[in-house]
């Protein structure tokens, strides 16, 4: 904010009398303007500019937002060298990036600090910092597509569908699409911990070889959620070791009283995955065929689902 030009001592005009100035002591105490309160100590008053900026955070009302001119041309230098599989020197990304050279040098060195890029033999490169926002980026298209895939096969069964892995040890629900006509069933107790429980959980655990499937029971052994849960560890077992390959796992009301649910394995390399759809028991005649109608449909996108192992 811009000091405050000095004012100007200047002499009453003659035109004003005394009678025209009043006193401090005779004004009401309604005129009196209202006591300066001192800030907290460590902190300055909070100014005229300062509400402006709170209700114009991109500047004055009908202003262009403001830019900071070094992030943009640290992006443009990063662009330029990403786009040298290889590498380049500074003088030829100062170049493509429109630069003066010594801001370029600046820009590169503070950019090869942050380990966003590092120099080899007189090359920048990209770093590691700058590498991880792009798997990050690419991580979020192949979950983008995965989530694509799952609202095109609700629109198309109309039955909430869900997509899931077994991923160091531990049940993870990757993607779900519903809607609020046909809602997802609500994670009341933690999916992790009940896979004994539901369809899911089950049809991830019969993919798992013995010792596998027995570290996880050690972890989360079996017991009851609701009157139609399995009973314990070894009627588990039992029931995973008589699931046929790649038949539809169905459960009804093991997990939460009015829903059924069913899950079939996908095969996607060495994990452990699977497809699902849930229903209110009341539709449970509707279970199976929609789970065997996504089952034709899952093939098609095998390809898109194995990426999504990496997120």
């Amino acid at each position: 904010m811009a000091t405050a030009e000095p004012l100007s001592a200047a002499p009453l005009s003659a035109d004003i009398t005394s009678a025209d100035i009043t006193s401090p002591d005779s004004m009401s105490a309604d005129a009196l303007p209202p006591p300066a309160v001192a800030p907290p100590h460590g902190c300055r008053a909070h100014t005229y500019d300062d509400a402006q900026a709170e209700a114009h955070p991109g500047g004055p009302a009908g202003a262009p937002p403001t830019l900071i001119g070094s992030v943009q041309r640290a992006m443009r230098l990063l662009e330029a060298v990403a786009s040298h599989g290889e590498g380049a020197p500074a003088k030829q990304l100062a170049r493509e990036a429109g630069l003066a050279l010594p801001t370029a040098y600046h820009l590169l060195r503070t950019l090869a600090h942050e380990g966003y890029l590092r120099k080899e033999k007189g090359l920048f490169i990209l770093g590691a910092a700058a590498e991880k926002l792009s798997s990050s980026g690419a991580k979020q298209n192949r979950r983008g597509m995965i989530t694509d895939a799952l609202q095109h096969w609700r629109d198309a069964i109309g039955v909430p569908v869900y997509f899931s892995v077994y991923r160091e040890g531990e049940i993870e629900v990757v993607a779900i699409a519903d809607t609020p006509g046909n809602p997802a069933v609500a994670e009341w107790a933690d999916f992790r911990e009940t896979g004994h429980a539901h369809a899911i959980g089950q049809c991830l655990l019969a993919q798992l070889d013995d010792e596998s499937r027995r570290d996880h029971l050690d972890r989360y052994p079996a017991y009851s959620i609701t009157p139609y849960t399995v009973r314990d560890d070894r009627a588990l077992l039992r029931r995973l070791n008589g699931q046929r390959r790649m038949q539809p796992v169905v459960e009804r009301q093991e997990y939460a009283l009015g829903t059924v649910c069913a899950a079939f394995p996908i095969t996607v390399g060495s994990t452990a995955a699977t497809m699902a759809v849930s229903l209110p028991s009341h539709q449970a005649g509707r279970l199976l065929p929609a789970a065997r109608q996504l089952q034709n449909e899952v093939g098609k996108l095998v390809g898109t689902l194995a990426f999504s192992i990496s997120i």
